[in-house]
């Protein structure tokens, strides 16, 4: 079964009345963004990918009963199998297994075979803002770390495109949807990303934008 999902971007002059200064603080939803949206939760992460269990990367459904290794947690199957119904690559099996498979995720979207494939990053003091924006917008956007355990699992979502205020992507940082030890539609990245940041604001989770089709 093929996935597609079809969006445009649509660009239009229009006059500007007014705009008040709660409506300057909050980064809105764009149609692209939406349709977006309902594409990722259209994959029903909360029912798939679920810990614990040995999965198909692709369709999140357990494969493997009585399985007792490549059962953590999915957060990058989870995201690779998104941007492969998107016709996106990122690192995926067979090119890498899933077992700690967000570790190598987050090497290789610096490499320029990730810039090859069309991911650009998104860095700077405004990263959350310009994360959310991007996804708004319709773009996939992905935010990963990396564990410095070589052998523990780092972590990877996607961020979910929602209308957010500025105040609550400086206390929380953007929306995401995500695999995990507990599957989100919805959640925060300092809550989804809890387990693996030593501090707030953080600073080791990067985030990289792929362009629309």
């Amino acid at each position: 079964m093929k996935f597609i999902l079809l969006a445009s971007c649509l660009f239009s002059g229009a006059t500007l009345l007014s705009i008040s200064p709660l409506q300057a603080q909050v980064i809105p939803l764009k149609p692209a963004g939406e349709q977006l949206k309902d594409f990722y939760y259209g994959m029903q992460v909360e029912a798939h990918w679920m810990a614990g269990t040995h999965i198909d990367w692709m369709t999140g459904d357990p494969n493997k009963p009585g399985a007792t290794t490549g059962i953590h947690t999915h957060c990058s199957a989870f995201v690779a199998a998104a941007c492969y119904r998107l016709h996106i690559y990122i690192l995926r099996p067979p090119e890498h297994g899933q077992v700690l498979l967000a570790n190598a995720q987050y090497e290789w979207l610096q490499t320029q075979a990730g810039q090859d494939s069309g991911w650009e990053a998104i860095a700077g003091a405004t990263r959350y803002e310009q994360a959310q924006k991007r996804a708004n917008e319709g773009y996939v956007v992905v935010a990963i770390c990396q564990n410095p355990d070589p052998k523990a699992p780092g972590h990877a979502a996607l961020i979910l495109p929602s209308a957010i205020s500025k105040d609550e992507l400086a206390d929380n940082g953007p929306w995401v949807i995500m695999a995990g030890t507990h599957n989100h539609n919805k959640i925060n990245l300092k809550a989804g990303f809890g387990s693996h940041l030593t501090s707030w604001p953080e600073d080791n989770v990067q985030f990289y934008f792929h362009k629309c089709f």
